[in-house]
């Protein structure tokens, strides 16, 4: 169900005479906590009307934004799999209802450290992804899909996956990240307590008492270290601000794709280009080609180059690391069209077509492929890491050779600091008969 919040979130592009309004209305009217209209039984009347109510709410942001009453406003489904709450047809019938709104999801979420917060306990994953199959979540998601691998969400870390089978429709769904930031990893401060008086007291959970005055009471620190070593300091998961971190090139207004993100700022700079190849030493139609976000129309029989140019941090991050990638993925499928099963997990057409060994790189480094003799529709992605923990990625070597893994418990393997990836959003390549 949508509501502004750490499930589904939205915002205007920038602040506006009727803004707040704007966020006030949508409370009242669509908050499905506030409403209570959350975890209806599966398959009953009540989640077919949730359903329908997501959808009429997002097509009615849309028609705030038609109408001029705000200047823009943008949908993204936050931490997808941590409940897996929400089936692939929902995910689809969001974007269905308004394309220029509802605009994609979190493909890695916050609280990137809470496997090695304060509290930290065995099994903790990054993300909070510590959730099983539910009453409520979507039956067809393994129990695998709630953890993260790399860091990154379920459904786009699956090469073939959930991610792809959307964008094998041949049509867009971005991803971004977050920090999220609650509450910093390693912080000595902890939430105050709430007021010992009616109504907190007879309120049953954390959100019903943050929900009185629409917040938590003031953080304070503990006098002494001993006392903040015992003090039961809050599960302070969230990475500094921008060590998860979407990156839009240029000063668009509009993200429209052209994000990519990474963790631990692992690259400065990536831009991919998309063009047709030279034939006879000659540029083809277009020459500069197309970025992240656009898509490509080109003859049957084109070849069609991809450039990919890294660059690599110039300096320590917050952890006291100077990060590198040790390589870079370009990951292929070919556009289908609608899905038939519209709660299809799977991409099959999709996999990894090239991997580039980019380590050792100082400087910016760039790396190209040629997909020879185009017949169908296809889109592209670029995805690496710094190459610590790489593996068969979920559907096997064929597809994923050195994609993410899991990690196990112990804050070695949990620590967001050593196990790095980017993310880059896709590029179309529609093949037409002419132009």
């Amino acid at each position: 169900m949508v509501h502004p919040g750490c499930g589904t979130r939205f915002r205007a592009r920038r602040a506006g005479t009727h803004e707040a309004d704007l966020l006030r209305t949508f409370e009242l009217v669509w908050d499905g906590k506030l409403n209570r209209w959350e975890k209806p039984a599966p398959g009953s009347v009540e989640e077919q009307a949730a359903e329908r109510k997501a959808v009429e709410a997002i097509a009615w942001l849309a028609e705030q934004r038609r109408t001029g009453y705000v200047d823009d406003v943008v949908v993204l489904a936050n931490h997808p799999l941590r409940l897996g709450i929400d089936a692939p047809h929902e995910i689809c019938a969001w974007r269905d209802a308004a394309r220029d709104v509802m605009i994609g999801m979190e493909g890695a979420p916050g609280a990137q450290g809470s496997g090695i917060s304060q509290s930290t306990a065995p099994g903790d994953q990054r993300g909070e992804y510590v959730n099983a199959p539910s009453q409520y979540s979507f039956q067809g998601y393994p129990a695998d899909a709630y953890r993260p691998y790399g860091g990154f969400d379920w459904a786009t870390a699956t090469v073939g996956g959930v991610w792809d089978s959307l964008l094998a429709e041949g049509l867009p769904f971005w991803i971004t990240s977050n920090s999220d930031n609650h509450l910093t990893v390693k912080d000595t401060l902890r939430t105050g307590p709430y007021p010992d008086r009616e109504p907190y007291l007879s309120l049953p959970s954390e959100f019903d008492r943050w929900s009185v005055e629409g917040r938590r009471p003031d953080p304070w620190r503990p006098a002494y270290l001993r006392e903040a070593a015992t003090s039961g300091r809050d599960n302070s998961a969230d990475c500094t601000p921008g060590s998860p971190r979407p990156v839009t090139p240029g000063s668009s207004t509009r993200c429209r794709g052209r994000m990519w993100v990474d963790h631990g700022h692992l690259l400065a700079g990536l831009e991919v280009r998309v063009r047709e190849a030279k034939k006879n030493g000659k540029p083809g139609k277009g020459s500069n080609g197309v970025t992240l976000g656009s898509r490509l129309g080109v003859r049957r029989g084109t070849d069609v180059e991809v450039s990919i140019t890294l660059s690599p941090t110039q300096y320590h991050n917050a952890a006291g690391i100077l990060p590198r990638a040790a390589h870079a993925d370009l990951i292929s499928g070919p556009i289908t069209g609608p899905a038939v099963d519209r709660d299809t997990l799977r991409a099959p057409g999709t996999r990894v077509v090239r991997q580039f060994d980019v380590s050792g790189a100082s400087g910016p480094v760039t790396v190209s492929h040629v997909f020879r003799d185009v017949e169908h529709s296809f889109y592209l992605r670029v995805r690496g890491s710094d190459g610590n923990r790489t593996g068969a990625g979920y559907y096997g070597a064929a597809v994923d050779p050195m994609g993410p893994q899991r990690h196990g418990s112990g804050t070695t393997e949990a620590n967001p600091w050593l196990d790095t990836w980017f993310y880059a959003n896709p590029v179309f390549v529609d093949v037409i008969s002419d132009y």
